[in-house]
């Protein structure tokens, strides 16, 4: 019993090759876009709640 746990321990952990995770260049250029478009959103918030609240907007 012992040798057949130590023997397939190996197998949990082998991920085979270790292949690498698909990725969609159209998606990741999207969501990079939507980040930058929600960054200056936030930066132009910030920007004209500082006089209402003292603060530049940083937590």
């Amino acid at each position: 019993m012992e040798k057949a746990l130590l023997e397939g321990v190996t197998d949990i952990f082998d991920r085979g090759g270790k292949k690498k995770a698909e990725v969609d260049e159209d998606t990741v250029w999207s969501l990079h876009a939507r980040i930058g478009e929600l960054a200056v959103g936030n930066d132009f918030l910030s920007r004209k709640l500082k006089p209402w609240t003292g603060k530049c907007g940083a937590r």
